[in-house]
């Protein structure tokens, strides 16, 4: 229920992909979101109003002279309300009116004389030679001037079968953007670099030794960075987990292959998020064929060697200026407290967050406690995104707390 409280207008543009909208309608109010829809002509002729309404359990307007509204002021009272603007679909023809300052229906008009601080979100959806055209690139580009969110669109097939950029986002990616809109943007500027999931030492083609980890609190971490405004590159092990949309993911699966993604990746970072459950040693006589099974049933003998520490790396190359900040994950089974103090300042490192691992593996939420130099504390049971960001916001107020004293 995250959007619980927040008033949200909805607008609707014409394009097929209006019935995308109805979805996100319904996922919004599922968050706890009031949502007041306004439709232009042309959406209608791709979905009905009564479908809009039943969605959203509010009538929905369309007429610049709606007498349902005091004072047939629709584009006054409709934005005085609202906490933000969702235009989904934006057609290529409505992202013109938006950059023009064109008022010619009530969804262009309320957009004008919404207030200063009331955000503007767009979600372009259109044929690929549209969006490609010199002129929807300039409105884009002015749109994004004027501080208007653009989400997507995304690339694929089309309605028209072509394929190429001019999608919209789906729902859910149009759901996170929008509550990432409301989170303090914290990292606005800043890059962060964040490991997630488990890694995976193969025995031979078929076999290998990992771990329980699912990389929730990673791609929680990654998505909570995002919502502070910062540009998240995130590199997986493997995962059944999709990237959080406007995050940046690099797949791997050893831990080698890991460490070597961070090195090549490192060097321009203002933080770095080790959340990744990195195996220990790997296989040094792994065997290029499948193992079989021995007549006598004896078990192969394997031999390992001890992978690289790519949290210690990271932080033996720390600029003068502090970064990137090195923040460390602890999976422990037992006594975290004494533990924990003790990684933390056997990586060099100035923030490590603890857990119990089998208590937290695969898990929607955690309890987590910080190591600092000035101790420890406790952050209470929550969810795994919840925790993300009281550690996202933790870790700006360090940088903050820095970059005074340099």
């Amino acid at each position: 229920m995250e959007l619980t409280g927040k008033k949200i207008l909805l607008g609707l543009t014409g394009g097929v992909a209006c019935y995308k909208s109805a979805e996100l309608c319904r996922a919004m109010t599922r968050a706890g979101a009031q949502v007041q829809v306004v439709m232009t002509d042309a959406a209608g002729h791709f979905i009905t109003a009564v479908t809009m309404q039943a969605l959203s359990g509010q009538p929905v307007h369309g007429s610049q002279w709606d007498a349902r509204i005091d004072n047939n002021m629709a584009h006054i009272e409709l934005t005085r309300a609202a906490d933000a603007i969702l235009v989904a679909p934006c057609s290529a023809d409505f992202m013109f009116k938006l950059a023009h300052g064109v008022a010619d229906d009530l969804l262009s008009t309320l957009c004008l004389a919404r207030p200063h601080r009331l955000p503007l979100l767009v979600a372009p959806a259109m044929n690929v030679e549209m969006w490609e055209n010199p002129a929807t690139q300039r409105n884009l580009k002015q749109l994004r001037e004027d501080g208007v969110r653009i989400l997507g669109p995304a690339a694929g097939e089309q309605a028209c079968g072509e394929v190429g950029l001019g999608r919209m986002l789906e729902p859910q990616q149009m759901l996170d953007e929008l509550i990432a809109s409301f989170q303090p943007k914290v990292l606005a500027g800043k890059r962060v670099l964040v490991t997630a999931g488990p890694t995976f030492e193969p025995i031979d083609p078929v076999r290998g030794i990992t771990n329980l980890s699912s990389g929730k609190m990673g791609y929680a971490v990654a998505r909570a960075a995002h919502e502070a405004g910062a540009e998240v590159l995130l590199i997986s092990g493997p995962t059944a987990l999709e990237a959080p949309y406007g995050v940046r993911r690099v797949d791997v699966q050893s831990a080698q292959q890991m460490h070597d993604a961070v090195m090549a990746a490192c060097d321009g970072q203002h933080v770095f998020v080790a959340v990744a459950a990195v195996a220990d040693w790997r296989v040094v006589n792994a065997s290029a064929q499948k193992m079989k099974k021995q007549s006598d049933g004896a078990a192969p003998e394997l031999k390992f060697e001890q992978n690289p520490d790519i949290l210690a790396a990271v932080a033996a190359r720390t600029n003068l200026a502090g970064y990137p900040y090195c923040v460390g994950f602890a999976a422990e089974s037992e006594n975290l407290l004494e533990y924990g103090a003790v990684k933390r300042e056997k990586k060099g490192i100035p923030l490590l967050v603890g857990n119990i691992g089998h208590h937290t593996f695969g898990q929607d939420d955690n309890t987590i406690v910080l190591f600092d130099e000035s101790g420890h504390t406790v952050l209470p049971r929550a969810g795994k995104l919840d925790l993300a960001r009281q550690l996202v916001s933790e870790i700006a107020k360090r940088l903050d707390q820095n970059s005074l004293l340099k």
